[in-house]
């Protein structure tokens, strides 16, 4: 199956890595980003990419020119300031009748097998992979009087998900296909629609929005743990 993946935006939340680098090539551990996200589809039989190009397209294809990796790998470039809605809608026509999609800046260690079944059965066109939220600052319990009884430290919200990407389309689904913003104009056009589907993970996710999110990557890198690779015995 095939699985594409965004890789045209400009990354401004990523500085100072994106003044010289497109945000897909960012570093993980000596290889970019970009590359950390096809090994997680890879290592589960997923290797079919279709790489959505845009800002800085040259510095991508560069790199996979001097790599021989054994996977499929097709690059197309969407236009340098097409929003992420359109940068799997002007694939419409290499798209299989079903096919995956995803960000370039999201690890996670979803089993695309679960993922897969889930999407087969239900009645929808598109299937999201939603997280529990992870806040970004500490949060305090107190009681009615004030009295502070606990500080917790980046808490995870579990009543609250978010958008992990990881995403399954039916082709079918470019009938409905509203707006040129994914998260802003096409998904709320799905859930109008009724045609969209959220598959709940609990694992490992994270984001590599900004350069604290890549040294924080890099560090779990160096300390032995990939979190993100999924565990395909379980």
């Amino acid at each position: 199956m095939q699985v594409v993946i965004l890789c045209g935006g400009k990354g401004t939340r990523a500085y100072p890595y994106t003044e010289y680098l497109p945000k897909p090539m960012m570093p993980v551990a000596g290889k970019p980003i970009l590359v950390r996200v096809m090994q997680i589809f890879a290592a589960q039989g997923y290797n079919r990419f279709i790489l959505s190009l845009g800002y800085r397209k040259e510095v991508i294809l560069d790199y996979f020119d001097k790599k021989r990796l054994d996977w499929d790998v097709q690059f197309i470039d969407t236009g340098e300031d097409t929003d992420t809605g359109g940068r799997i809608k002007n694939l419409s026509d290499q798209l299989d009748d079903q096919f995956m999609a995803t960000y370039v800046d999201g690890l996670s260690d979803v089993r695309i097998d679960k993922l897969l079944e889930f999407h087969n059965a239900h009645d929808g066109l598109a299937t999201v992979t939603s997280v529990p939220l992870v806040s970004q600052y500490g949060t305090i319990e107190m009681n009615g009087q004030g009295r502070v009884g606990a500080f917790r430290e980046k808490p995870v919200l579990r009543d609250y998900r978010i958008n992990a990407g990881f995403f399954v389309f039916d082709k079918a689904v470019f009938d409905h296909w509203e707006g040129t913003n994914l998260e802003k104009h096409v998904l709320p056009g799905l859930v109008n629609h009724k045609l969209i589907y959220a598959y709940g993970h609990d694992g490992f996710f994270k984001s590599m929005d900004t350069y604290k999110d890549q040294q924080e990557i890099e560090q779990m890198y160096q300390l032995g743990k990939t979190p993100w690779m999924p565990n395909l015995d379980g």
